[in-house]
Parts: structure tokens; sequence; C-alpha cells
């Protein structure tokens, strides 16, 4: 029994352990303060201010440590905020690199004016026009990108006023900040929220908005609102949510079932809560290699002082970047580089995709062809490295080699004594038929 209670005792020890090392997992984050300059008429002016501040992230808001009521020398001490995050957030390993790391995750911290959206698919949030008291506090968005662009966070805080107790309220995050996909794949955009269930705000509703931009080009993919069920009458075709997922566990990702090229360009998820907005961005990018064709295929047959042409054609690809190339292997099996030859500009297709092509003009009389080999063309793409090879056959260009006089001799030497063979023959039968001509005539 002992034994037992010691191994119980142990066990609470190691769970007590495991949970310190959670809560003390969280990061403090260095962040800027990013706010507008107030001109000293009064007005705003476009110019704003930035400050070093300090985050301290804990999951629970007694979590105090000394270590975290002392400022940095460089810190303005007003500028030290402490978040607590109960869903862990901000606690994912990108944010919190090693001790002396060289490379740290973004962040910045604004204030927040919580306030209403006119858009009709958020406006039914706020129908009540009424602003709660509770709203009247210190709020601020807060905007964070892991390392390696694993994970991007925005989220809304709030404080009582004249405090520096933050709680988050609603957070959005992507785990896709940059995602790559192949023609007609279905692609995923992750986008996910998190609403504080304490809040007053929680059980007001929600709305979903996913918008495309793309240099200068913006429009509406995809708008949701999650109080009264509705989606917007501008959804794109082919867009959709998963809408089960989206009201239990606040899975907003944007779905498409069919990758276009058309499709490349920044996508902006936006989750609204009464008088609260919060934003993450993913950029998609449509990658699909070249396919490579070689006219005329196969070559005609190279004598010396031919001059050929051959063109090589790269169809079907995105985005634009493409580099074309032109490799020589001869029968001794070395590559040699041929140059890029003439390149054309690009073509579109109707599905957006993009083509190109080059001309080699293949001299004979510059290039040691030898007994042939083979003509490659290379396509260097970011989805990859493609390659097209058309056979060369070249006669004249070189002496025989030892083995191929030894088999013409051989063939020479099998040929005459062919002819021989057929001569000895038709000669003997004209003999005998000759002697019976001469016995009868006897």
């Amino acid at each position: 029994m002992t034994d037992f209670s010691t191994i119980y005792k142990l066990s609470l020890v190691a769970v007590f352990c495991f949970i310190q090392a959670c809560s003390s997992s969280c990061p403090v984050l260095e962040c800027w303060f990013v706010q507008e300059k107030v001109g000293r008429g009064g007005g705003l002016t476009a110019a704003t201010s930035q400050e070093k501040s300090l985050l301290h992230i804990r999951t629970d808001a007694h979590s105090h440590s000394a270590e975290s009521q002392k400022a940095p020398s460089d810190i303005n001490p007003d500028r030290v905020y402490f978040i607590t995050d109960p869903a862990g957030t901000f606690c994912h390993p990108s944010l919190n690199p090693p001790r002396g790391s060289v490379k740290k995750p973004q962040c910045e911290i604004n204030p927040f004016l919580p306030q209403p959206s006119s858009l009709k698919w958020v406006a039914p949030l706020t129908d009540s026009a009424l602003s709660p008291i509770y709203l009247q506090a210190d709020w601020f968005s807060t905007s964070h990108q892991g390392l390696n662009k694993e994970l991007t966070i925005s989220s809304i805080t709030r404080a009582p006023t004249a405090t520096k107790e933050h709680n988050v309220i609603l957070s959005v995050t992507s785990k896709t900040v940059s995602v790559q996909s192949r023609l007609g794949e279905p692609v995923v955009l992750d986008c996910g929220f998190w609403v504080d269930p304490s809040s007053p705000l929680s059980g007001s509703g929600f709305a979903v908005e996913w918008r495309y931009q793309f240099r200068g080009d913006g429009r509406l993919v995809l708008a949701y609102d999650g109080k009264t069920d509705r989606l917007a009458d501008t959804q794109e075709e082919g867009a959709t949510l998963d809408f089960e997922g989206l009201h239990e566990k606040g899975n907003a990702s944007l779905i498409l079932q069919e990758a276009k090229v058309r499709h490349s360009g920044m996508y902006i998820c936006t989750v609204y809560l009464p008088y609260l907005v919060a934003q993450v961005a993913v950029e998609l990018e449509i990658v699909e290699p070249p396919s490579l064709s070689i006219h005329p295929s196969p070559l005609p047959l190279a004598v010396p002082g031919q001059t050929l042409t051959v063109q090589c054609e790269a169809s079907g690809f995105a985005p634009l970047s493409l580099e074309l190339s032109w490799e020589f292997k001869g029968s001794d099996g070395k590559s040699r580089p041929l140059g890029s030859g003439s390149v054309t500009g690009h073509r579109q297709a109707w599905d957006g995709t993009l083509s190109q092509s080059t001309r080699l003009e293949l001299d004979t009389a510059k290039l040691d062809l030898g007994r042939g080999g083979e003509v490659t063309c290379v396509a260097v793409h970011l989805g990859g490295t493609r390659r097209a090879s058309v056979t060369l056959n070249a006669v004249g260009f070189s002496a025989p080699s030892i083995e191929d006089s030894m088999a013409m001799v051989g063939v020479a030497l099998v040929l005459y004594g062919l002819i021989k063979f057929v001569s000895w023959t038709f000669t003997g039968s004209d003999s005998d038929e000759a002697d019976k001509q001469d016995k009868k005539v006897k």
C-alpha cells in the first residue's frame, strides 16, 4: 500500500511540474507600440510614432512572477503589458525562440476603437444600436508572425481603463501563411478564431469574410453571417466553408475546390464580433511546371556544313518566371551548353497558364558533332526543372574508329565472299549447260 501511495504522490508532483513547465513556455514578446501622432493643432496627421514594448504572455491571470515585474532599461515601464490568453494561442513555439536567437517573431500593438460595422453581413451583430458599458475600457489590436512564417495571429485585447492587465477577447490565427498548390487540386487556406467565452460579446454572433487582393485588384470571395446563418450573394464559385466546423470549433478556413491560375494572390480572413474585428492574411501561389515538346522530332540526319533549326515549346506553366536553355550530349557522354537560343515572349492560354518557346540554330560546322548525340531542352521553373531530348544522328564528321574500321573490313570480306560464291555458282551452271549441248551435237 505504501508503494502505491508513493507512486501516487510522485505522479502528482510530475503533473504539477508539467503544468508549471507548460505555463512557463509562454513567451515574453518584444513588440512595437505604434500609434498616430496628434498634431499641435489638435488634428491627426499621417505620421505615426513607435515605442518598444513588452508583452508578458500567460494563460492564467494570476500567474505573476517576480521577473515579470521588472522592465528592461530600454523600455518605458508604461509600455509593459500582461496579456492573459486562456486559449494559449500566443504560446506557440514559433513565437518563443531560444534565448540568444538572432531571429525573432514580428509583433506590433496598436490602440483599437470598438465600433459597429455597416457591412450587410456584419450589421445584424449590432442591431440594438447600443454600446454596452463593457466597451468602456482600453482596447488594443495586436498582430504577430512566428518564425519561418509558421503562424500569424491577430487579436483584440481588453483591459480596465488605465491598467496594463489585458485579456484576449478575440484571436484570429492562420498556420498557412504561405501556400503553394498545383492546378486543379483542392486548396485549404487555414483560418481559425477563438472568442473568450466569459466576454458578453461571445454570445451575440459572429461574421466571417474572405477577400482577395492581387496587384491592386480586389474582390469579395465569400462572406457569412453566423448570427442569421446566411451567405452573401456575392459568393465566388468553387469557394466554401466548413460550416459545421465553423460553428463548433471556430474553423473559418476557406476551401477552394479546384485551384486555378486566377486564384494566386493574397487572401484576407476577417472575423467580426459585435464592435470588434480582427484579420489575418494568407498568400496563395499556384505553381504549375511546364510541359516541354521539341520540333521537329525526330531530327533529320545531320551532315557537315548543314544548319539545323530546332524549337522547344514550354506550355501550361505558372507563374511567369521561366529559364530556357539547350544542351548537347555527345556520343562520348560529355554534355556541353548551347545557350538559351532565341527566346520568344510569353503567351497566355484561356486558363491563365503561360507558354514560351526557344529556337536553336544548330550550326554543324561550328559544333563538333562527332557521330551524333542528344539535344536537350532544359526549363528551370519554380515548380521544378523539366527536360526534353531528341536524338541527333550525324555522318561524315569524324574518321571511323578502329572498331568501326575492323567492322567495315569484316563486312567487306563477307560481301566479297558472297559475291565470289554467287559468281562461282552461276559460272558453274553455265559450264554444265554447255557440256550438255556439246554432247547432243555429237
